[in-house]
């Protein structure tokens, strides 16, 4: 369910967008992981609103706002305009709240699932972004924030140790707070028959305290589609590492619908280091209806024992991992559907469905 609405400040237009969704089919289809306290807890839903002329001189403020079952995010950010040639400026401010699953979670069924280990992180960064103007292929954005990490548990209650009694926090405390300078550039170039797309993520912890966290971390994304005849081929190679003094939340997770399929969220393991390949051809059925194979692998380079802690081993994960399957993409004027089945190492088979409204 949702509406859209403007309305006229003075000279402005001020853009509201409201989608609302109860979760049914989820309450119904899994059990969930923790005590939903009601049906308003099944309520999912996003709110936007953009003003593009705040101050009459063009200054734009955006508010979004996201609930899931289980998570919540909260972004205000403003920009001031700045001519074509110099960086455009944002000053944003965020906080969220999200279940840790991916370190902290339990695989059950064969690693095909992952449940909670009751622990959540709440986020709060202000900082600075600067995009920098993109050329034709090239584009780079540079961030500034001040970040605060404090882990709750279900019940919202402040923690500072898992249930086995390991800390969470890098500080010990109840919290960790850190100033992360990070830099990305990306790459994009396509044509009629193949594209080529590169990012590249650096983030450092800079100790502008002497308890805060001082990191340095990389993160790299390729990918490779090539049409052959009527199929489509698309490979993308996925990898980082990460030095120095880190809470365990902070780790590379392994494992889902964004890594390898047929496992849960992080059921592979989490390390310092991560290196994750996914291999998709996809043919075409007939106008609307492709199929698709797939093939997604995944390790922690054995580095899960560096975590502080050692979650990934406690939990019994097994380091590295491939999944495999099939799936069909349904493409009509509402949106894209897309259903996967996928076979993890350990037999065990999940279905993954998705939806996007965002057709082409």
């Amino acid at each position: 369910m949702g509406a859209q609405k403007s309305v006229h400040a003075g000279k402005a237009k001020i853009d509201f967008n409201v989608d609302f969704t109860h979760k049914l089919c989820a309450a119904l289809m899994f059990s969930p992981f923790r005590n939903t306290g009601g049906p308003l807890s099944l309520v999912i839903g996003s709110l936007c609103i953009k003003h593009p002329n705040l101050f009459g001189r063009s200054e734009k403020l955006d508010l979004l706002w996201d609930k899931g079952l289980y998570d919540s995010n909260v972004l205000i950010s403003y920009r001031k305009p700045s001519p074509e040639w110099l960086p455009q400026k944002s000053f944003v401010i965020q906080h969220s709240i999200s279940p840790d699953i991916g370190i902290h979670g339990l695989p059950v069924d064969n690693f095909s699932r992952s449940g909670s280990g009751g622990v959540n992180l709440s986020r709060v960064s202000v900082g600075l972004d600067l995009n920098e103007p993109a050329s034709s292929q090239w584009g780079s954005l540079i961030s500034m924030r001040l970040e605060h990490v404090r882990p709750i548990d279900d019940d919202g209650r402040s923690i500072s140790r898992d249930t086995d009694g390991f800390p969470i926090t890098c500080s010990g405390s109840f919290s960790d707070s850190m100033m992360v300078l990070k830099q990305e550039t990306r790459f994009a170039k396509a044509n009629d028959h193949s594209f080529t797309r590169f990012s590249l993520q650096i983030e450092q912890g800079i100790p502008v305290l002497s308890k805060w966290l001082v990191f340095n971390r990389f993160k790299f994304m390729a990918s490779k589609g090539v049409r052959l005849g009527p199929a489509f081929l698309l490979t993308s190679l996925t990898g980082g590492s990460i030095v120095g003094d880190i809470a365990p939340y902070q780790a590379f997770s392994i494992g889902g619908v964004g890594s390898v399929r047929g496992y849960g969220e992080g059921a592979i393991g989490s390390g310092r280091s991560c290196l994750i390949a996914n291999n998709e051809l996809t043919l075409p059925l007939n106008q609307m209806v492709e199929g698709a194979l797939f093939l997604d692998c995944g390790t922690d380079l054995g580095s899960g024992r560096h975590v502080p802690g050692n979650p990934s081993l406690r939990h019994g994960k097994p380091g590295n991992g491939v999944g495999l399957g099939y799936g069909l993409r349904f493409k009509s004027q509402l949106g894209h559907f897309q259903a996967d089945y996928a076979i993890n190492a350990f037999h065990q088979k999940t279905v993954y469905f998705g939806f996007s409204n965002l057709a082409s």
